[in-house]
């Protein structure tokens, strides 16, 4: 099943205004919010597309990216299988929206969700990937070192020794929630907040694990291999499902995120997936044409420099640009040709060119009478003007 458009999703224009798009939000939000609407199943599901779209949309880089290549492109995420999707790092379990309920209500209207008693997603990491353009245009496969969190083989996650277990918390009762009457923006009522002593768990460690301190997540350093597709550019953002922090109370691991950085090259200048090449030729093979050979990502190709070219001319090489990071075939390769004039010559060099210059019809011999003539009749122009 296709994903819906962000700014359909949101009941925005394509060029909302960054307030527009927050304040479609926050409508939205509050119309489908699960809290809000208890008896209404399809409310969560929805609430979950206007986060993902808000989270998007409210970020000027995902936007852009978003804009250009939609769902499945460059700005997206890809997973193993192919798959997509955004990283909701730092965002609580129904995205950045959490934060205004906690605003307004100290901790949200007391459902479990609040409490955060459930098993809650592991953390995601990321790692910053510098490659060369040679590296983007055949793709890679590389290991790379993160640290994270993982589950202890001790307690096998529930912080507490072994042959122990976490205790009711003596303050809330087990119910990782505090109910009490508080004045808010709307109005007077009972509102609920996480429990300052079990922190929504319910339960507290007497007799913690020592390999863990009571976490139940030590920290481990580990290598993951990641593949990187042929044609990837600066800023394209992969994930690597599974490999993140490991979840809480058997929540699921997060994802490591590979943000590419693709480093200048010193030759090839790169357009999308085209690339450009600056080609110096001599005034001879400018004037006489010549074929030469010219680089190209990865490897060599012959180019016909037709006789009277000059400098600045672009020749196209089909196909010899970079590859497509979806597989739709390459780029091209623009070779613009640089003509080199000589800068020391002979006298018999010189000879020849002022021979060749009286046959084009130029005097040499008289080119300082005529550059003085020609500034004689600005210097005539201003003062006539004055």
């Amino acid at each position: 099943m296709s994903k819906r458009d962000y700014y359909e999703v949101l009941g925005v224009d394509r060029n909302a205004s960054q307030d527009e798009i927050k304040k479609a939000f926050r409508k939205l939000a509050r119309k489908y919010h699960p809290d809000m609407n208890r008896d209404d199943p399809s409310a969560e599901e929805k609430f979950k597309d206007i986060n993902e779209a808000y989270e998007v949309l409210s970020d000027p880089d995902k936007r852009s990216q978003y804009d250009r290549f939609g769902h499945t492109a460059q700005g997206s995420t890809w997973g193993p299988g192919g798959g997509e999707g955004f990283d909701f790092g730092g965002f609580g379990p129904f995205g950045p929206f959490d934060s205004i309920f906690d605003e307004f209500f100290g901790g949200g209207f007391g459902g479990p969700r609040s409490a955060r008693r459930g098993p809650e997603r592991g953390r995601n990491i990321r790692y910053d990937l510098e490659m060369t353009l040679e590296e983007a245009a055949s793709g890679l496969e590389r290991e790379i070192e993160i640290r994270r969190l993982e589950t202890c083989d001790v307690c096998n996650g529930t912080g507490a020794k072994p042959g122990t277990s976490p205790t009711t918390c003596p303050v809330c009762q087990g119910t990782g929630r505090i109910s009490e009457t508080r004045s808010t923006v709307f109005g007077i009522g009972t509102v609920t907040t996480t429990c300052s002593r079990c922190f929504g768990k319910g339960t507290v460690i007497t007799d913690p694990c020592a390999n863990c301190q009571g976490r139940g997540r030590v920290p481990k350093t580990r290598k993951i291999k990641v593949e990187i597709p042929k044609g990837v550019d600066s800023g394209v953002r992969m994930r690597v499902e599974g490999q993140g922090e490991a979840g809480v109370r058997g929540g699921p691991p997060g994802d490591v995120y590979v943000y590419i950085t693709v480093k200048p090259h010193p030759v090839f200048k790169r357009s999308g997936n085209d690339l450009i090449y600056e080609q110096p030729i001599s005034v001879y093979q400018a004037a006489l044409g010549d074929e030469i050979e010219v680089p190209f990502i990865d490897g060599k190709t012959s180019l016909r420099v037709p006789e009277g070219t000059q400098t600045g001319t672009s020749f196209r090489l089909r196909g010899k640009g970079m590859p497509d990071v979806r597989g739709r075939g390459r780029g091209d390769q623009h070779v613009r040709v640089k003509v080199v004039i000589p800068t020391k010559l002979s006298e018999k060099e010189k000879e020849l060119f002022r021979e060749l210059a009286k046959m084009q019809g130029e005097d040499m011999s008289d080119l300082k009478s005529k550059s003085k003539g020609f500034f004689g009749k600005i210097k005539d122009a201003w003062e006539k003007r004055a």
